[in-house]
């Protein structure tokens, strides 16, 4: 992976405070993760190993849980916060779809949204973010150790950007599938549309 310079840094910053947020994240995850990032395709070996392990975290009715706590299914991991304007809605929204139309073979998928946003993103307000787009996505927070440390496990990226109440949230834009075994199956983009993501889900899930 290639280090970034302070300037590319500084672009960054610039791309997001002028808007062109998603389209600059979703080129950046191409280029941390390759083509499985775009398109759904099976990582190769090094991509599954590296991504992905342990996590300990607070779910949106404040039970503390873990990536065992769901033995048996597929984790659909998300990385995001309940002040985003634009991915973070749009991708649960076409989660949920997803959803839909895989049919029987959804219950056994369980899909997590992480927020990178603890200090705003409780549980409660998880709780009431999540069932607006499908009553079977958890919400997930904890302190901020937790979620760095989660962060970090799946090589997501979060940045807060500002001061004050008026912040925002830097983060990557990759969903991640987990098999029941915790290893990574699928990189999905945020922009695949749900009857791709679907599609992607029903070859992978068994």
């Amino acid at each position: 992976m290639p280090k970034l310079t302070r300037p590319a840094i500084a672009a960054i910053l610039l791309l997001v405070l002028a808007g062109g947020y998603a389209v600059f994240a979703g080129g950046l995850a191409d280029r941390w993760l390759g083509s499985a990032a775009a398109n759904g395709e099976a990582p190769d070996h090094e991509m599954a190993d590296s991504i992905g392990g342990p996590f300990t975290l607070i779910d949106q009715t404040g039970a503390t849980v873990t990536e065992a706590s769901w033995p048996g299914k597929y984790l659909l991991v998300f990385f995001g916060f309940t002040y985003c304007p634009d991915v973070c809605p749009t991708t649960l929204t076409d989660i949920a779809a997803a959803l839909k139309l895989l049919g029987p073979k959804a219950d056994k998928v369980q899909p997590l949204f992480i927020s990178i946003d603890p200090e705003r993103d409780n549980p409660s307000v998880l709780a009431g973010y999540t069932a607006a787009f499908d009553s079977r996505i958890i919400g997930l927070t904890g302190s901020q150790e937790q979620v760095t440390a989660a962060t970090r496990a799946y090589r997501a990226f979060a940045q807060r950007v500002g001061e004050g109440d008026d912040y925002t949230m830097q983060h990557s834009v990759l969903v991640y599938l987990m098999s029941p075994k915790g290893r990574l199956k699928a990189i999905l983009s945020y922009d695949m549309e749900p009857a791709k993501m679907a599609e992607t889900l029903a070859g992978i899930v068994r």
